[in-house]
């Protein structure tokens, strides 16, 4: 669907999601609705109906006589998040390996040579980028649309907290956790394999982000 013929709730929605995954609108700021709705350009009814949205989805938070404020980081969001990942993804790289046919292995090797070259030059955002592609990719492979959601959303939010950790630490590469294990046990069709690197890789990423806390 085109910007044009997009409702303009929709279009709130996409546009106000991207500020708050790109910390424009910072972790327990507030919210003001007709602010917004000025920079946007967009009446402030589709910008409420894009709150509400956006507060279903855990980007922001209603609060009792304090109003919309965007979701902070805590602890036992970065737990709940890894616990999450960790139950979907892992169950879905098992099959996704079995199932995986050669193109998929080509383009999956691609997405893993961009992030490696972000890895090596030190470019977080770039690198952050190409990972969640990488990990929306292996759950794609499954042809799931209700697995693909459940997982957009949850990369979504580690997308966010990611760029929380590199706003608040000089980028180095032991930081970027890279995918070759994964795409060996994906190249190889075990299930076994990709299943295990996914959990490694996800309970290390777990562990960097829990240092900020």
């Amino acid at each position: 669907m085109s910007a044009s013929t997009m409702r303009a709730s929709d279009r709130a929605y996409e546009q106000l999601r991207e500020r708050l995954l790109d910390l424009r609108l910072s972790p327990g700021s507030v919210v003001n609705e007709q602010s917004l709705a000025n920079e946007l350009g967009i009446g402030r009814m589709p910008v409420h109906e894009a709150l509400a949205r956006l507060a279903s989805d855990g980007f922001v938070t209603v609060l009792p006589r304090r109003g919309t404020v965007v979701t902070s980081f805590t602890l036992e969001d970065v737990r709940n998040l890894f616990e999450a990942r960790e139950a979907l993804e892992c169950g879905a790289v098992h099959i996704a390996a079995q199932r995986a046919t050669d193109a998929d292995v080509a383009a999956l090797d691609d997405l893993v040579a961009v992030a490696d070259e972000a890895r090596a030059e030190a470019r977080p955002e770039d690198y952050l980028r190409t990972d969640f592609e990488i990990h929306l990719f292996v759950v794609r492979m499954l042809g799931n649309s209700l697995l693909t959601d459940a997982a957009e959303r949850l990369l979504l939010h580690n997308l966010r907290f990611w760029r929380f950790y590199f706003s608040t630490r000089r980028a180095h590469g032991t930081a970027m956790l890279g995918h070759d294990e994964l795409l060996a046990g994906i190249r190889t069709r075990s299930g076994d394999l990709a299943e295990q690197a996914m959990r490694k890789h996800i309970t290390d990423s777990r562990g960097l982000l829990q240092a900020l806390f």
